[in-house]
């Protein structure tokens, strides 16, 4: 699917700004709220923010996965290349993140880095909330995406942390050509097994919203119908997909309900504001929103040595690399033009 630079441009621009605006709002929040009740979240708990948004890992890794792309090229990537790079320039020591350096450390590289000793983090958050960089090369191509959602997720999950990464590459690569929320959401779930507790959960949150039930009713619902608990992916997901629906093309209501909902708030707004985003591009998001958060890249999760150009430092740096080397995808598949 072909966009002229300044569409594309301004749509990617959106996504990294919608994920920065999301993970600066949810981060105070994150996994503070389980069970019943919700937030009452309305706008950036930080007073201080001066145009520089909080450290966030969901953006962290994508930036390692963008400069392993830039140096070997995008159709040269490995789940074991993606192992070294991880094992080189990613320093999270949280959850799944230190299950994957450990198991790489012993020599089970990916995928059986994200299957071995990891039953409690197998299927959390750590991977669908870094899709965005194989979603923003392959826009309109969901199919294409997918491949390297699965390459990237295995490092650190297996079962539903892959189903979730497939879903949310598969809606962002979508968003680029469907503006349609509750279609982008069957996009993703045309994916994905219709069996997981990813996809049961997200029909969950449909069917409430589709129903008129309130987002308290809806958020209900889902918790009700969650087997695997907190900090997991399916419930999550859900809770991001509440916030899209809910959110009624308002990119503020959009976030506030994604956090509100509670648990890994941080990663739920994140991925709403990259998919609002996209669909709506940078160009249409609210400046109340955007201008708090300025043009820094904040890390803190990555060892940037070695690391060839290093990691972007601004919001439009990433962009235009990401331009650069979706280009390359384009050039190097012919039939993604």
């Amino acid at each position: 699917m072909f966009f002229n630079k300044a569409e594309y441009l301004d749509k990617v621009r959106g996504a990294w700004l919608g994920k920065t605006a999301g993970g600066t709002l949810g981060a105070p929040f994150e996994c503070t709220l389980h069970g019943r009740g919700m937030h009452q979240v309305e706008f950036y708990l930080q007073k201080d923010l001066k145009t520089n948004p909080v450290p966030n890992d969901d953006l962290d890794l994508q930036l390692v996965w963008l400069c392993a792309a830039e140096r070997h090229g995008i159709y040269q990537l490995t789940p074991q290349l993606l192992g070294e790079y991880w094992i080189n320039h990613i320093i999270g020591p949280w959850n799944e993140y230190a299950v994957c350096r450990q198991n790489i450390a012993n020599g089970f590289t990916p995928p059986l880095s994200g299957i071995l000793n990891n039953p409690k983090w197998g299927s959390s958050n750590g991977a669908w909330i870094r899709s965005e960089i194989w979603a923003l090369l392959f826009p309109g191509h969901p199919e294409e995406t997918v491949k390297f959602a699965w390459m990237d997720s295995c490092a650190d999950h297996f079962g539903e942390g892959i189903y979730a990464e497939v879903f949310t590459c598969a809606v962002e690569s979508a968003a680029f050509v469907e503006s349609e929320v509750p279609r982008l959401i069957e996009i993703g779930l045309s994916f994905i097994p219709r069996e997981c507790q990813t996809a049961a959960l997200i029909r969950v949150a449909v069917q409430a919203w589709e129903k008129g039930h309130s987002l308290a009713e809806a958020r209900e619902q889902v918790v009700s119908a969650n087997t695997l608990g907190w900090f997991q992916a399916p419930g999550n997901l859900a809770f991001m997909v509440l916030g899209l629906l809910f959110g009624q093309g308002d990119l503020g209501k959009t976030l506030c309900n994604a956090v509100n909902c509670g648990d890994d708030t941080d990663c739920t707004a994140a991925t709403a504001g990259a998919i609002f985003g996209i669909i709506h591009g940078a160009a249409a998001l609210p400046a109340e929103w955007i201008e708090p958060l300025g043009e820094t890249i904040v890390t803190c999760s990555e060892n940037p040595f070695g690391l060839g150009r290093g990691v972007p430092h601004t919001i439009t740096e990433l962009t235009e690399r990401t331009w650069r080397l979706a280009q390359e995808a384009r050039i190097n598949n012919r039939h993604l033009a």
